[in-house]
C-alpha cells in the first residue's frame, strides 16, 4: 500500500527539519538529531503524549552489512553500524485511496547506499504500517545483514509495562501470555555503569512455517495508565522482534529475517534494490482496543474479495470424518447431508488423488484424480453431485509439495526445488518446489486452470505440512535464509495472479492448521484455517482467541458434530464456531434427524448473523483466554456500538459466572440467547455491571445477542 518514488522534497528545500504526519486518528512527529539522523520522537493518538524527544528517540531505521559494523544482535545505536550513518535527505507524502502515506528519504554517502522509509497508515485507523526500501547508489556491492522494518524507541521504561505474546503450537494455537517486562529485560543500573542496557526480550519465527512456535506479534500494556501498543510482522517466512531498554525507556525493533537468526543476507549490487516485510503498529487504549485497530487494518491492508461480507458455510470432509479417504460412494450421501444442514461449500480435502496401495504422502504433485476412488463417472460425477445439491464445489492441495516417488520429481527441472549445496532437499519424503522458478509455476498454472478452470472448482484448500529450514540456496541466493523468503513472496505473487485469472475462486490458507498464520498471506488469501486441533473440548481457546490472529470473517473454525455425541456435545461443537468462519465436518450423513436439526439450527444463527460478523472488532471480557481455563468468553462488537455478540464456554469450574461487560456507560444491555435454543442449556440476565451466565452442565455454551440501550 506504499509508494516506491523517489522522494521529491530534498532536505535543502525543507524550511525545518522537523515535520508532523498522518490524519484525524495517528500522528507522527519526525525530528533530526545533531547527528543529523532522522528520528520518530512521537507516535501517538491525538489525546496521546510526547514518547521521547528528538536526542533520545531512536533512529528511523536500524541496519548492519558485512564490513560495515557488526553483527546483528538487537539495535546498537552506537553509530558504528551502517544504519546509524544513514542522514535524512528529504521526504513526500501523498494519499492513495483511503490511505495516507509518507516516503522518507535517507543516505549514507560513504557506501552510496540510499533508503527509503515507506510509512502508510489508512485513514481514521490507529495503525501504522513501515517497510524500508534499500538501493546501492555506491560503486561497490554491499551485503546486507539485517534491516529494520520498524523502530520505535521512547516507550515507558520497562518497570511500567507488561509484555504479551502468543505462543502457536500445532494443535495448540494462539495461546497468549503476559508478564512482566521487567522479568525478561533486567534492570543493570544503567546510572552506574554510563552504557544502555544490553538485556532484550527477543522473539523469532524458525523455519518455513512463520507462524510455528509464535505468532508474530506483540503488544505491551502500560500498567497503570492503560495505553497499548500492540504489532505484527507481516512475514511469510522469517522474522523477529525485539523489546529492549534505552535512555530509561523501552524500544521495539521489528524486523523480517536476519542474518544471525535466520541465514540471512542479500547482495545490493550498484543498482539493485531490496524491500523488507512491512512492521505495523497499533495503538489503543487498552488491549482489545489496539486489537479492533489492528483488525479494521487488517481488513483495509488485505486484496478485496466477495467472499469477505458474503462469509459462505464451508464443509469439508476431512476433520473427524472422511480423514483423507474420500471416495464416491463415501461422499454422495455425506454431501446430501452437508446440504441438508445448509452449506454452501463442500471441499474435498485430502487423498482423492491416491490411487495407489502405499500410502499418498511421498507421491504427490501430479494431482489428478484417482480412478480407483471415483470408477463411475470419476470425480466429476462427485464434483456435479455437489452442485446439483446447491453448493460450490473445492478441492485440497498441497502445491508446493512434490513426493519423491511423484513423476513429477523426475520430469521438473532440478533448479525448481529447494536445495543447498546444488543438492535437492528431502524432507519427510518430500521435495519444495522454488515458485521463483518458471517451471515450477507453469506446473501449478496448469494445475490450477485444469482444476479450477475446466472442472469448474470454486474453492481451493492449500496446504502445506512440511518445514523446510532454513531454507534453499538457488543460484543467485548467497545465504538460505534469502532463498526462503523471495521462494514464500513469488508464492504470494503467484496466489495473486491465480485469483486475478479467476476472482471468484476462495483459496484456504492452511499449514498443518495454523503454522502459516501471517500477515501476508491474510492478505492475499480469503480464508486461514485455525488449527487441526481434533478434541472439541480444546478446541474453545484456539476459537476464542483466533481474532487476534486473523480477522473473524477469514477465520476458519471446525466444527465437527458427530452423531455418536449427545446433544449437549453437538452444540457445545457447533457454538464455538459460531463467532468465526463456520467449517462444519463430522458424519452428518449418520445423524437422526433429531440431532442433524441441531445442527441445521446453529448454521441458521450462523447465517442470521454474519452480516455483523463481517465488520465486527473482537474483544474478551474475562481476558484472552488459557489453554486449560474452565471458563471462556469471545466477544464481537457491531458497527454502531448498539449490538454486539457473545461466546461463552464452560468446561468445568462453578456453574455460574459474572462476565463484565465495560465501556457501556449508563447503558444497559438486553441479552439474548442464539445458541443452543433448549430452554435449560443455559441462561444470561444483566446485572448491571456485566451478565450472570449459568451453565449448568458441561461441557457447555452460549451464544448471546447484547443490544445496548441507554
Amino acid at each position: 500500500m506504499t509508494g516506491t518514488a523517489d522522494v521529491a522534497q530534498k532536505a535543502s528545500d525543507c524550511a525545518h527539519d522537523a515535520f508532523t504526519w498522518g490524519h484525524s486518528a495517528l500522528r507522527a512527529d519526525f525530528a533530526v538529531g545533531t547527528d543529523g539522523t532522522l528520528r520518530l520522537v512521537t507516535l501517538h493518538r491525538p489525546d496521546g503524549t510526547r514518547t521521547a524527544d528528538v536526542e533520545t528517540a531512536l533512529p528511523l531505521v536500524e541496519l548492519t552489512a558485512l564490513g560495515h559494523g557488526s553483527g546483528w544482535s538487537g539495535p546498537r545505536f552506537t553509530g558504528t553500524a551502517l544504519g546509524a550513518r544513514l542522514a535524512y535527505r528529504g521526504h513526500r507524502t501523498d494519499r492513495h485511496a483511503d490511505w495516507e502515506r509518507l516516503t522518507v528519504e535517507l543516505h549514507d554517502p560513504a557506501t552510496g547506499l540510499t533508503a527509503f522509509a515507506e510509512l502508510s497508515t489508512p485513514t481514521g485507523v490507529p495503525v501504522l504500517r513501515s517497510r524500508v526500501r534499500l538501493r546501492n547508489d555506491g560503486t561497490q556491492p554491499l551485503v546486507i545483514q539485517s534491516v529494520s522494518s520498524l523502530l520505535l524507541g521512547g516507550l515507558p521504561a520497562p518497570d511500567a509495562l507488561d509484555v504479551h505474546r502468543a505462543r502457536n503450537d500445532w494443535l495448540a494455537e494462539c495461546r497468549w501470555f503476559a508478564e512482566p517486562l521487567r522479568d525478561a529485560v533486567a534492570d543493570i543500573n544503567v546510572r552506574a555503569h554510563q552504557h544502555d542496557s544490553r538485556a532484550a526480550l527477543v522473539l523469532t519465527g524458525r523455519g518455513s512455517w512463520p507462524t510455528d512456535g509464535h505468532l508474530p506479534m506483540g503488544a505491551l500494556t502500560e500498567r497503570d495508565g492503560g495505553r497499548t501498543w500492540l504489532w505484527q510482522v507481516e512475514s511469510p517466512a522469517g522474522w523477529r522482534w525485539d523489546l529492549g531498554e534505552r535512555a530509561h525507556g523501552t524500544y521495539l525493533a521489528l524486523n523480517g529475517p536476519t542474518d544471525a537468526a535466520h541465514q540471512w543476507r542479500v547482495r545490493l549490487a550498484p543498482g539493485e534494490e531490496f524491500t523488507t516485510v512491512p512492521g505495523v503498529l497499533a495503538l489503543g487504549s487498552g488491549f482489545d482496543d489496539a486489537m479492533g485497530a489492528l483488525t479494521s487494518y487488517r481488513r483495509a491492508v488485505r486484496r478485496p474479495h466477495p467472499d469477505h461480507s458474503a462469509l459462505p458455510v464451508v464443509f469439508n470432509d476431512y476433520m473427524n470424518t472422511l480423514m483423507g479417504d474420500p471416495t464416491t460412494a463415501k461422499l454422495l450421501p455425506l454431501i446430501d447431508a452437508a446440504a441438508k444442514a445448509g452449506a454452501e461449500y463442500f471441499c474435498i480435502d485430502s487423498g482423492w488423488y491416491d490411487d495407489g496401495t502405499e500410502g499418498w504422502w511421498d507421491s504427490v504433485g501430479a494431482w489428478l484424480p484417482s480412478p480407483r476412488r471415483f470408477p463411475d463417472g470419476g470425480i466429476q460425477r462427485v464434483l456435479d453431485h455437489i452442485r446439483q445439491r446447491g453448493m460450490v464445489p473445492g478441492l485440497w492441495l498441497e502445491p508446493e509439495a512434490i513426493g519423491v516417488r511423484s513423476p513429477l520429481a523426475a520430469e521438473l527441472p532440478p533448479e525448481a526445488f529447494f536445495q543447498r549445496d546444488g543438492i535437492r532437499l528431502d524432507e519427510q519424503g518430500r521435495h519444495q518446489l522454488d515458485l521463483r522458478h518458471p517451471a515450477a509455476r507453469a506446473h501449478l498454472d496448469r494445475t490450477v486452470d485444469r482444476i479450477v478452470g475446466d472442472w469448474g472448482v470454486g474453492y481451493l484448500k492449500l496446504d502445506y505440512n512440511i518445514v523446510v529450514d532454513p531454507g534453499t540456496c538457488a543460484p543467485g541466493d548467497i545465504a538460505p535464509g534469502a532463498g526462503l523468503l523471495g521462494h514464500a513472496q513469488a508464492y504470494l505473487d503467484w496466489l495473486s495472479d491465480v485469483l486475478d485469472r479467476y476472482p471468484g475462486l476462495v483459496i484456504e490458507n492452511c499449514a498443518s492448521g495454523g503454522m502459516r498464520m501471517d500477515g501476508a498471506c491474510l492478505a492475499v488469501t480469503q480464508l486461514q484455517s485455525t488449527s487441526d486441533q481434533q478434541d472439541p473440548l480444546r478446541y474453545p481457546p484456539i476459537a476464542a482467541a483466533a481474532p487476534t490472529a486473523v480477522p473473524p470473517e477469514q477465520g476458519a473454525v471446525w466444527a465437527y458434530p458427530q452423531p455418536e455425541f449427545d446433544d449437549d456435545l453437538i452444540r457445545f461443537t457447533l457454538g464455538g464456531a459460531l463467532l468465526g468462519r463456520i467449517h462444519l465436518s463430522g458424519h452428518l450423513n449418520r445423524m437422526t434427524g433429531h440431532q442433524l436439526a441441531l445442527v441445521r439450527e446453529a448454521v441458521s444463527v450462523y447465517k442470521a448473523i454474519r452480516p455483523d460478523l463481517a465488520q465486527a472488532a473482537p474483544f474478551w471480557p474475562l481476558g484472552l483466554p488459557a489453554w486449560t481455563d474452565e471458563w471462556l468468553a469471545l466477544g464481537m462488537r457491531a458497527p454502531g456500538d448498539r449490538t454486539a455478540y457473545l461466546s461463552v464456554w464452560r468446561r468445568g469450574g462453578e456453574p455460574e459466572l459474572h462476565v463484565p461487560i465495560g465501556d457501556l456507560g449508563d447503558r444497559t444491555v438486553r441479552p439474548e440467547i442464539l445458541h443452543p435454543s433448549a430452554p435449560a442449556a443455559g441462561s444470561a440476565v444483566w446485572d448491571g455491571t456485566g451478565l450472570r451466565v449459568s451453565l449448568p452442565r458441561t461441557p457447555g455454551v452460549l451464544l448471546l445477542r447484547l443490544t445496548m440501550h441507554a
